[in-house]
């Protein structure tokens, strides 16, 4: 109820400030949020779900028909959040139901309809800055997709396909009631191809990269591991260590306040300190990151501010190397969410990052 009671009260506050009449939150994203860890999503790669959120100066509800209705309020919603439903071949009845509840002022929706506006952006940054509640959420998800990956690393075979190791990781994160939102597996041959390797027929061999957005309570947790069944070249532990290197500069720069231009040009400036100029233009680099896998990826000269208790995720790359996790950027400092102890780690920065795994 506390953490119900924080959101209801911000977000009335700035429907006063910005003089607005309703807010309606339709994404799979925002409903997590405002619902405490509640889920609308039913299609897995739906960005809007089965069930809105509709907030006014005196009211606040779940909007949804009644095929949902039951299940929404014994599974997902927290106490104090009551579900109005309408027929599901009636769904004109919603906008009745919003325009008789509705205060003076426009209705604001994070993907707005015909005569709505958009959120204004103090209500995004409101979201970026985490309540304890989530935060306690967000560190049991980052732990527990990290074991998840341990386990299907360690069991993961040479002569697997990339097919078979994301149905694997799929497996143990459905098992542990995570979404896999996004699954990529690296072979051998094409790991120095493509910096985003979706998982294909072709077996593993040598090596393989996966990476995992994986989704619970709305929060993602974002993190890439390596495993080898061989021993690294030289060239490969280079490559891994020079990663780690760009991202301790991404690192060293995330502060409340912090804008995510700044880290960008602070990983820019790394790429080129390890002797690879440029390689940030290969692939995105990552950037905030808490109830979407990236909420905004960092662009050079971006304004967007770190919040206090804001999650990042930054993934910088060169052929065949990346490195990836979840951090929380609070003013006394970084958390990484994303461990698990049994996985190697080496020191960067003063800081235990994952190493491969040589199997």
């Amino acid at each position: 109820m506390s953490e119900l009671t924080t959101k209801l009260a911000r977000v009335r506050a700035g429907m006063r400030e910005h003089g607005l009449g309703a807010i309606r939150l339709r994404g799979v994203d925002w409903f997590s949020w405002a619902t405490c860890g509640g889920s609308s999503v039913v299609l897995l790669s739906a960005e809007t779900g089965i069930a809105e959120v509709l907030i006014t100066e005196d009211g606040a509800w779940v909007v949804t028909d009644v095929i949902e209705a039951a299940r929404l309020e014994a599974e997902e919603l927290p106490p104090g959040l009551p579900v109005w439903a309408h027929p599901w071949t009636e769904a004109t009845r919603r906008e009745t139901f919003v325009a008789e509840r509705r205060g003076a002022g426009p209705v604001a929706s994070d993907r707005p309809a015909d005569g709505e506006v958009p959120l204004p952006e103090p209500f995004w940054r409101m979201r970026w800055s985490l309540l304890p509640e989530e935060l306690e959420r967000y560190r049991a998800l980052g732990r527990v997709a990290a074991e998840a990956m341990t386990d299907v690393l360690l069991a993961a075979r040479p002569e697997w396909t990339g097919f078979e190791l994301a149905g694997a990781a799929s497996e143990v994160l459905w098992a542990r009631g995570i979404h896999p939102a996004l699954t990529l597996v690296g072979d051998e041959r094409r790991l120095p191809l493509y910096r985003h390797a979706t998982a294909s027929r072709e077996r593993l061999g040598g090596r393989a990269m996966l990476v995992s957005c994986a989704r619970r309570h709305g929060l993602f947790a974002n993190l890439t591991r390596f495993v080898y069944f061989r021993p690294p070249t030289v060239e490969e532990r280079r490559l891994a260590d020079d990663v780690a290197r760009v991202e301790a500069a991404a690192l060293r720069a995330c502060r409340p306040g912090t804008t995510l231009g700044a880290v960008y040009h602070a990983l820019v400036q790394a790429y080129a300190e390890v002797g690879r100029p440029g390689a940030e233009a290969k692939h995105h680099q990552g950037g905030s990151c808490g109830y979407l896998s990236r909420d905004r990826v960092a662009l050079p000269g971006m304004a967007v501010v770190l919040e206090p208790h804001n999650a990042v995720a930054w993934n910088p790359s060169l052929p065949g190397a990346k490195i990836e996790d979840t951090v929380v950027v609070s003013p006394g400092g970084l958390e990484v969410l994303t461990v698990d102890p049994r996985w190697p780690t080496f020191e960067v920065d003063g800081r235990r990052r994952p190493d491969l795994l040589v199997r």
